[in-house]
């Protein structure tokens, strides 16, 4: 019965096509009008979200809608569960034990394809191969980003940052759908805010034009852009270096054309769900911000994929840091900052997958950001014997860039099926 109602909704994911972006605009039409008028219509938004998650995470198999329905209430009971005890004790041991139950399912949809993939596990598999699909009950698209949601809402609630817990206002910012499916990924506190004060007629008159802007915008690079990288240009290097074989011209310009390709395919799609969040009243926060002009790594990730490295900065490095200072796990600040660094981008690489190239990746980057560290130390203290002019920044920005597109070659795997496969 549930499979033939939800078969009369069309079937996007979001943001791909031209037929869901005029079924956006026309649906968004009456929120721009009324909050033209200063006012929120949270019950049409409401109808809004339910709709365009049937026909983002519908479908026939309707798997995705009920992977996504129970990890929602999962998440739901979790965090009210924790709030109404944090509110009388404040345990370690529970914390971690709250943060560990918000993490499992997207653990479980990582490890279990792993394990399934490992030769001594085959005969288990062959036994039971029911065991292939039980990811595809557990995951869904989205599944990381609203995890970062849930494991922020803990770790505030612990810190005694969230004070209330209201269902409702969860479930909003949980399933905000212009979010939902490629972040960026906003801040409770943030998010509560805009959904209970509707921005003034003239501030929201801009953010309408400014969400016009980056939909255009996203347009170009998600279409343009990205089709032309992606699509058209780096099949044909990859065949070209494959043909060649090892360090060759062709790997080289894979990894320029990849890198060019993943920023504007991403950043396009950032660009749309801030886009939409604009014209629905929502000042989501930006995910990019030229990252190919950054001077030194850690400049890079103060611009690349925004919300996901300060999220890593806010809930893991600092905490860790914090940890270790006050316990003096080590007595110099740089070693616990060095080892900070390669704890978060150790755990941000398995977030990734679990794959070689991801965990080099992760190594390679916390490398980086300790030596960037190392020489700003040197820098500061040689600061009069060291030049700085437009030259000296030059020669850092595009230095900059060519260890971050080596890094995202790492990163797209192709060094795996060049070298191994």
């Amino acid at each position: 019965m549930i499979r033939q109602f939800l078969s009369y909704f069309p079937s996007y994911s979001p943001y791909e096509n031209p037929s869901y972006f005029i079924l956006l605009g026309v649906a968004l039409i009456p929120l721009v009008v009324q909050l033209l008028r200063g006012k929120r219509m949270m019950w049409y938004q409401n109808i809004l979200t339910v709709y365009f998650l049937i026909i983002s995470f519908g479908g026939p198999s309707l798997r995705s809608a009920f992977a996504l329905c129970s990890y929602i209430l999962w998440q739901t009971i979790l965090v009210y569960i924790y709030f109404k005890y944090r509110q009388k004790r404040n345990n370690t041991g529970i914390f971690y034990g709250a943060v560990t139950l918000a993490i499992l399912p997207l653990f479980l949809v990582k490890i279990i394809p792993f394990i399934n993939s490992r030769t001594w596990f085959e005969p288990v598999v062959n036994n039971h191969p029911s065991l292939l699909s039980v990811p595809s009950f557990i995951g869904f698209l989205g599944i990381s980003y609203l995890t970062f949601k849930a494991v922020q809402m803990v770790m505030e609630i612990r810190d005694g940052i969230i004070t209330e817990y209201h269902i409702g206002r969860y479930l909003q910012f949980m399933l905000f759908f212009p979010t939902i499916s490629s972040g960026p990924i906003d801040r409770y506190r943030r998010f509560e805010s805009d959904l209970l004060n509707a921005p003034e007629k003239n501030e929201y008159v801009d953010m309408l034009s400014t969400g016009i802007h980056k939909i255009f915008m996203g347009f170009v690079y998600k279409f343009i852009l990205a089709y032309l990288f992606g699509t058209i240009l780096l099949p044909k290097m990859s065949h070209a270096a494959i043909a060649d074989g090892g360090i060759s011209w062709g790997l080289i310009g894979y990894m320029y054309i990849y890198t060019f390709y993943l920023f504007f395919d991403f950043a396009g799609y950032s660009l749309f769900a801030i886009g939409t969040s604009n014209i629905m009243g929502y000042n989501t926060p930006e995910n990019f911000n030229k990252p190919f002009l950054a001077k030194n790594i850690k400049d890079f990730w103060d611009r690349w994929h925004i919300s996901l490295s300060s999220w890593f900065r806010d809930y893991i490095y600092m905490r860790l840091m914090f940890t270790l200072l006050k316990k003096k796990v080590f007595k110099s600040r740089v070693v616990a900052s060095n080892v900070g660094y390669f704890v978060l981008f150790l755990i941000m690489a398995l977030w990734h997958g679990l794959t070689w190239f991801y965990l080099v990746y992760g190594l390679y980057h916390a490398t980086l950001v300790c030596v960037t560290d190392w020489w700003l130390r040197f820098k500061r203290k040689h600061r009069k014997k060291l030049p700085k002019n437009k030259y000296t920044h030059a020669f850092a920005v595009v230095l900059t860039f060519h260890a971050v597109a080596f890094g995202l070659l790492l990163f797209s795997g192709f060094l795996d099926t060049l070298l191994f496969k």
